[in-house]
């Protein structure tokens, strides 16, 4: 599957990263809490470490090393790179208003109260919304998911979360923009659909559908050729049954890889997570990160543009318990940022992980996740499929484990 460099030429310790397997066995794969788990540990690029356990779902077939994943929010740093390519090409600013791109959202309305079984009441105009604010969940849109008000649940009404089936991008805004804001832009972070926002300002701004887009712009140039909105029907094999968690009792498939309605064509795809991919893809688009928007060759960023997106850009380089208002994120909170597409570490000590300042990273809602460590330079890339991907520590667990493997630091 990898070819793997010499765990200890690259500063780890290899009985150390042997134990990673040991403990999702036992942690995790032999009792049920996960169906699967399949894991990268690259340094400078180099895989020094990969693991592959577990089944492919009910039918108990071994998990391939070419497995296929929902990789949900992991998404969303790709559409952030996507957008900022066209930031580069100076086809839209940072700083510019959304309503140069979509003018259905000309009149929003700051929330004020409403909703559920009477209208909404009449709010305040909303400033607007800059492009930034979509990169940084700092819009006042919101997720169904977040479950605490009337807007939220308007959301699910709408099923803005899973708008694969049922809408279009046009149709998409249309009905986002007729719901208030959960808060002015720029006055508090909230995750939510905004990248689905993001990556419909890529198709309008390109021309392109955004699957078309990425292919074109992102998949090929890094040679991802496992990565993208929907499948063919004879990829469906390779496709994980997708489980629920449910406290107390054994998990419950929600998706079946045999038959996913993937294979059927969608009409929107979603920014802000419809993407499927392999572990080996991820690991090309992780370390084309850590290279600073280059990988063999392929120069998909520059450097600047990806340090300016892995810098926080909470006002007043706040952290996520500062400025939150969401109930659940990809993102731990204390001592950490958020920059245009991913988390990142502000403050290692706050984390109370083992982890390097400046350190980048975000997940996905069936728990999968990836992280890039610019100081030590490994990359981290796991993939099973678990909803929701709060059920379990397991980042957490991985990333002690992999840091404890760790026998040469480049940190000061």
């Amino acid at each position: 599957m990898f070819d793997l460099a010499d765990a200890g030429s690259q500063g780890f310790d290899a009985g150390r990263l042997a134990q990673i397997a040991t403990f999702l066995v036992e942690t995790y794969i032999d009792n049920g809490r996960l169906p699967n788990a399949q894991l990268v540990v690259a340094r400078e690029g180099k895989p020094v470490y990969y693991t592959r356990l577990g089944t492919m779902g009910d039918d108990k077939r071994e998990l391939r090393d070419d497995a296929l994943f929902r990789i949900a929010s992991m998404t969303k740093p790709v559409t952030s790179v996507a957008f900022m390519q066209l930031v580069e090409q100076c086809k839209v600013a940072l700083e510019e208003p959304i309503t140069r791109v979509f003018p259905e959202f000309a009149d929003l309305k700051i929330y004020a109260g409403g909703g559920g079984s009477i209208p909404f009441t009449p709010g305040k105009p909303a400033p607007p919304i800059r492009f930034v604010d979509l990169l940084t969940h700092m819009s006042g849109f919101t997720y169904g998911l977040q479950n605490r008000n009337n807007i939220d649940a308007v959301y699910r009404e709408h099923n803005f979360d899973f708008a694969r089936d049922h809408l279009d991008s046009n149709s998409f805004v249309e009905k986002l923009a007729t719901l208030p804001l959960e808060f002015a832009p720029g006055d508090g972070w909230n995750y939510s659909v905004s990248t689905d926002v993001l990556g419909i300002t890529v198709e309008r701004i390109s021309g392109m559908r955004l699957g078309e887009y990425f292919e074109q712009h992102i998949f090929a140039p890094l040679g991802m050729t496992d990565t993208r909105f929907g499948l063919e029907e004879s990829d469906l094999e390779r496709l994980v049954d997708a489980y629920a968690y449910r406290p107390g009792q054994s998990r419950r498939m929600i998706s079946a890889g045999a038959t996913s309605k993937l294979a059927q064509p969608g009409t929107f795809d979603s920014g802000g997570g419809g993407l499927v991919g392999s572990i080996a893809d991820y690991h090309r688009f992780a370390t084309m990160l850590l290279n600073g928007g280059e990988l063999d060759g392929a120069r998909i960023v520059s450097p600047k543009t990806l340090r300016l997106m892995r810098t926080n850009h909470l006002p007043g380089n706040a952290d996520l318990t500062e400025i939150s208002s969401s109930l659940f994120s990809e993102a731990n909170n204390a001592g950490t940022g958020f920059g245009l597409g991913f988390a990142m570490v502000i403050d290692p000590a706050k984390t109370l992980m083992p982890s390097s300042l400046g350190e980048f990273y975000w997940g996905g809602a069936y728990s999968t996740a990836f992280f890039v460590d610019p100081v030590e330079r490994i990359t981290m890339v796991f993939m099973t499929q678990v909803y929701p991907s709060s059920t379990y520590p397991i980042r957490r667990q991985l990333k002690t484990l992999i840091y404890s493997a760790l026998t040469e630091s480049h940190a000061i």
